[in-house]
């Protein structure tokens, strides 16, 4: 009897061994055969090189805004104008930028030597390219995609009026990472005897105004007065409000009737040959130049010349009497007087 009892008892405990054992099995089958999330198979596709530096660009961007590295934030959100974060350059062979000049413009400071002889900050090789009268079609953007295949950077100002026609060119001007400053509002003679000194300081802060307008932001205080004319009552207001003025030392001539691509790097390169370095002026506005870029920065880099950009060290404040002004020239509606609360919310995050 008590053998028949034991054999009974060893069964049942066999039993429970076997059924708890074959939970085990299939339970650890099942998980390993779950579907796993798109993220999660994504993460298992990546290389360890790559699983490595998004670990270490996370814990930068947390070592940026300050908080402990330790912590895992939330993705951030793309930039607004990638190309201003990025310094890499596809062109090892590029021309690139020797150096960038930030430029305190208080007081109003002068560069070009055509017309101001302060400030001689360029070494020898070293030039600035500088391009007035954009933004416009096919022309400045002919201008960008060279300058872009050497990595380098240039100067642009631009005309007022012309930036209110084609905003989206300026504002690729901004985000590939150059200069803007402007030009007036349409390129008058500010030195012309037919207008008032009201009528000139008109056309200066319109102009600033309106390319604040296309890009949406601040443009830099930097000015060219058109034709290089310079009105002198012009060169003490500037003064007053803090923007740097520029001349020129190199002048391409790229405006002129029976300008080539040849033409415009031949006198280029046979002035600076000559002057061993300077601002060289150029316009985005006309198609010979976007033509002779490609050519023109070849030779610079063969000649072995070097490219320093210029930026300003604050931007331009617009005057708010013409920032209204303009928006009522071009008949864009008025913002509305509710409060931004009353109208946006966030909903989910």
């Amino acid at each position: 009897m008590r053998n028949a009892l034991g054999l009974m008892l060893a069964s049942v405990v066999a039993a429970v061994v076997i059924a708890a054992g074959g939970w085990f099995y299939y339970s650890s089958r099942a998980d390993q055969a779950a579907p796993k999330t798109m993220a999660a198979r994504a993460a298992d596709q990546l290389p360890a090189q790559a699983k490595l530096a998004a670990r270490d660009d996370v814990e930068t961007t947390a070592a940026l805004a300050g908080k402990p590295a330790a912590a895992a934030p939330a993705p951030a959100p793309a930039p607004a104008m990638p190309v201003q974060q990025r310094s890499t350059c596809a062109n090892p062979n590029a021309l690139g930028v020797s150096r960038v000049v930030e430029i305190d413009t208080t007081g109003g400071p002068g560069f070009g030597f055509e017309h101001f002889k302060q400030f001689d900050f360029l070494t020898d090789k070293e030039v600035v390219l500088t391009f007035d009268d954009g933004p416009w079609p096919v022309n400045t953007p002919a201008v960008l995609k060279a300058l872009a295949d050497e990595c380098t950077k240039g100067l642009f100002f631009s005309v007022g009026k012309h930036a209110t026609y084609h905003p989206e060119i300026l504002r690729q001007v901004l985000a590939q990472g150059h200069t803007v400053g402007t030009h007036t509002w349409s390129h008058v003679n500010l030195n012309s005897k037919k207008m008032t000194e009201q009528q000139v300081k008109d056309e200066v802060e319109k102009g600033f105004s309106a390319v604040r307008f296309a890009l949406g932001t601040n443009p830099a205080p930097f000015f060219r007065f058109p034709q290089l004319q310079h009105n002198p009552a012009m060169v003490t207001y500037f003064g007053t409000r803090n923007v740097a003025m520029f001349s020129t030392d190199i002048d391409s001539f790229d405006f002129r009737k029976g300008a080539t691509p040849e033409k415009i790097v031949e006198t280029v390169m046979g002035r600076l040959d000559k002057l061993g370095k300077g601002i060289i002026l150029m316009h985005d506005f006309q198609k010979h130049t976007g033509e002779a870029m490609p050519a023109l920065l070849a030779r610079l880099k063969a000649g072995g010349y070097k490219i320093v950009q210029m930026k300003a060290k604050t931007t331009f404040q617009t005057l708010p009497e013409y920032d209204e002004a303009l928006l009522k020239d071009l008949k864009v509606p008025t913002s509305s007087a509710r409060p931004i609360g009353s109208v946006v919310q966030t909903v989910s995050q």
